[in-house]
C-alpha cells in the first residue's frame, strides 16, 4: 500500500517530473494552444508524455492542468470542458504510473490576470475558478494539489483556500522568483522574497512550501531558497528549478542545460534540505532520469547514517 504522500516525504526524498510544456510543443501543440484541451481531445498524447517522466524514475506527476481554471480556458474556448479536462488529467496521470507506486498532483496554475483593482478580474471569480478546478481534480482522486508558478500572496491565497475547501489531502504552495538584476536575492514578480512567502504559506495552513520556474532559478538558486524557506518556517519544501537560463535562438526559447551540468550542483540542492525535486522550464525526462540517479544516491546515504 502506498504512503500518503506526507509521510513518504519523511522517510526519503521524492523525485518529482519535469516541463510539460516544452514535451507538448515536441508532441505538435501549435503555438497559443491550449495543451489542456489535450487531455481531452487527446489523452493518448498526454499519457506517452508523462509515461517517459515515469520511466525516468519519477515518483511524482503534476497534472497538465497548469491553465485549467476557467478563466483560462474559455480564452481557448473551452470553458464547458473544465471540469472534464482536470477530471481526465488526474486519470491520466494515474494510468502513466501504470501500477507503480506513485502520486498524482493536481495542477492550479496561475489565472493569467491581474486582480482588481490593479486588474480588471473581479476576485469573486478568480474564487469561482479556483474552487471548481481544484473539486474537479480532488474528486478525479488527486493526492495533493499545488497551487504554482504565483507571484503574488493574494492570488495564492485564493488557490490555499480553494485546495482547501475541496478537501485536498495534501496542500502545495508554490511561488515563481525571479533572481535580481545584481544577482543578489530573488523575489517574485510582485515583490515577495522567500522568507515573507514561507511565512504566508506557514500561516495559510499549506503542508508543502515550493517554489518553481522564474527568472535565473537553477539548482543553485532553489538551494538558497530552500534555505531561506526553511529558515522561515517548518514545512517541508518542494523545488523545481529551471534547466540553467534560456536562451533566445530564432525567436525561439531554447534552455541548453544538459542532464550533467543541471545535476552538477544538486549536492547543495539536497544539503538545503528540500523533500521533493522536480524540474521546470526546459527540464526534460533525461534530466529527470539523471536527477534519479542522485537522489537514490542521497537516499542510500541517508538510510546508512540513520542504520
Amino acid at each position: 500500500m502506498t504512503l500518503p504522500l506526507l509521510e513518504a516525504i519523511q522517510q526519503r526524498v521524492l523525485l518529482g517530473d519535469g516541463a510539460m510544456g516544452t514535451q507538448l510543443q515536441m508532441a505538435g501543440l501549435e503555438p497559443g494552444g491550449s495543451g489542456e484541451g489535450w487531455n481531452v481531445a487527446h489523452p493518448d498524447r498526454i499519457l506517452a508524455i508523462q509515461k517517459r517522466y515515469v520511466d525516468a524514475g519519477s515518483d511524482v506527476l503534476l497534472t497538465n492542468t497548469f491553465g485549467g481554471c476557467r478563466i483560462m480556458l474559455e480564452r481557448h474556448d473551452h470553458a464547458n470542458d473544465t471540469v472534464a479536462i482536470n477530471r481526465d488529467a488526474v486519470h491520466i496521470a494515474r494510468q502513466a504510473f501504470d501500477g507503480r507506486p506513485g502520486y498524482v498532483i493536481g495542477d492550479i496554475g496561475p489565472f493569467g490576470g491581474l486582480l482588481e483593482p490593479l486588474g480588471d478580474i473581479p476576485e469573486k471569480a478568480v474564487r469561482a475558478a479556483f474552487a471548481e478546478q481544484a473539486k474537479a481534480l480532488v474528486d478525479a482522486g488527486a493526492d495533493a494539489i499545488i497551487i504554482e508558478t504565483q507571484t503574488s500572496l493574494e492570488e495564492l491565497g485564493i488557490g490555499i483556500q480553494a485546495a482547501r475547501e475541496a478537501g485536498a489531502p495534501c496542500v502545495i504552495a508554490s511561488m515563481a522568483f525571479d533572481v535580481t538584476f545584481d544577482k543578489s536575492a530573488a523575489r517574485t514578480m510582485m515583490g515577495i522574497d522567500p522568507a515573507q512567502a514561507a511565512e504566508f504559506m506557514a500561516k495559510a495552513g499549506v503542508d508543502i512550501a515550493a517554489l518553481n520556474c522564474g527568472t535565473g532559478i537553477d539548482v543553485l538558486w532553489a538551494a538558497k531558497i530552500t534555505k531561506q524557506y526553511r529558515q522561515a518556517c517548518d514545512l517541508p519544501v518542494m523545488a523545481q528549478p529551471n534547466a540553467g537560463q534560456p536562451v533566445l535562438e530564432k525567436m525561439k526559447v531554447h534552455y541548453k542545460q544538459t542532464p550533467d551540468e543541471m545535476s552538477a550542483d544538486l549536492p547543495e540542492l539536497f544539503e538545503a534540505g528540500p523533500r521533493i525535486i522536480g524540474g521546470c522550464c526546459g527540464s526534460t525526462p533525461e534530466h529527470i532520469a539523471m536527477i534519479r540517479q542522485h537522489i537514490d544516491q542521497h537516499n542510500n546515504e541517508h538510510n546508512n547514517e540513520r542504520s
